[in-house]
């Protein structure tokens, strides 16, 4: 029966047939008769038929829930076997929002050498998709901001705090100063992340606290996209200290502080309240407890402010 809760999960995340079908590497006709031969076994409808995915039934959510639990703790089951054997293997399942995606190395960097035999699945996820993901067993643990009330019953560890800096050209108007205000860098050409981001309505918030309203030219979701712009000497930015360990300072630009509220919400990792915990979890969490994720982003922070 693991093998058609394995087609159920894919085929309620996939919507699709055929994509359901090749993410579990078999032919669509095998995934379908797998998919009936559930229902036979359990004796309830699980899907809605027609001619395309339709959704499933109130019986097959109700299955999809147990298959999700039922297949992570088999996974659980296989690391823990694994773990006696004195090497962990399997997968582990990372998620994170964009904004935090910029320090998982890390974490994976040194989960990888003291676990040479694991590897990492890393998932770029809103703040609604990891909560959803951590519920459903879809991922393992994920980098967030822990004071997301959505995260209520999940089990947290602090890394670090957002701390928020001015990168500027080093021609624009404030480039001189040693600190400016966050009205200050309002009135600046900017580029931000877009406001449905958590990031972006964290700026607005210090921007309004200063009597201030950021206007930016160019709005984008991803902090690639973010970056992309900076690069061309154009535009200004008020970034997260964490983004400087990924893309640093571009090259004809500075990092300047801001004054007032420059620090942020809390960033760490949330996983599911199992006990006992997954070995992935429990190893991921013992990395990240020594990673020194917070000394490391600050000492970046200055060696930055310095320059």
């Amino acid at each position: 029966m693991l093998r058609q809760l394995e087609y159920l999960v894919a085929l309620a995340r996939e919507r699709h047939f055929g994509r359901a079908a090749a993410a579990c590497f078999v032919s669509q006709p095998s995934l379908s008769a797998g998919i009936r031969r559930l229902e036979a076994e359990l004796g309830v409808p699980v899907i809605r038929r027609g001619s395309r995915f339709q959704g499933l039934t109130p019986e097959g959510e109700h299955v999809l829930a147990w298959a999700h639990r039922t297949l992570a703790e088999r996974d659980t089951l296989r690391q823990e076997l694994s773990s006696l054997r004195g090497e962990l293997t399997g997968t582990l399942r990372l998620g994170a929002i964009p904004t935090a995606l910029t320090v998982a190395s890390l974490l994976t960097t040194p989960f990888c050498d003291l676990h040479p035999r694991a590897k990492v699945s890393l998932h770029s996820l809103s703040s609604r998709d990891i909560v959803r993901r951590l519920t459903d067993f879809e991922i393992d643990a994920a980098l967030t901001y822990l004071d997301d009330s959505a995260l209520r019953g999940m089990r947290r560890l602090p890394l670090y705090e957002e701390r928020y800096v001015l990168l500027t050209p080093a021609d624009s108007a404030h480039a001189a100063a040693a600190e400016v205000s966050w009205a200050e860098a309002a009135s600046l050409p900017l580029c931000l992340l877009s406001p449905r981001m958590r990031n972006r309505r964290i700026l607005d918030e210090n921007f309004a606290a200063d009597g201030a309203k950021a206007d930016p030219a160019v709005e984008s979701d991803t902090v690639a996209g973010l970056y992309a712009h900076l690069v061309t000497g154009r535009w200004s930015s008020v970034i997260s200290h964490a983004w400087l360990h990924m893309f640093a300072t571009p090259a004809g630009m500075r990092v300047i502080r801001l004054s007032g509220p420059a620090q942020g919400p809390r960033v760490g990792l949330a996983f599911p309240a199992q006990e006992p915990r997954p070995a992935m979890v429990r190893a991921l969490s013992a990395v990240a407890r020594d990673a020194g994720v917070r000394d490391a982003l600050d000492a970046l922070l200055r060696a930055h402010l310095d320059r």
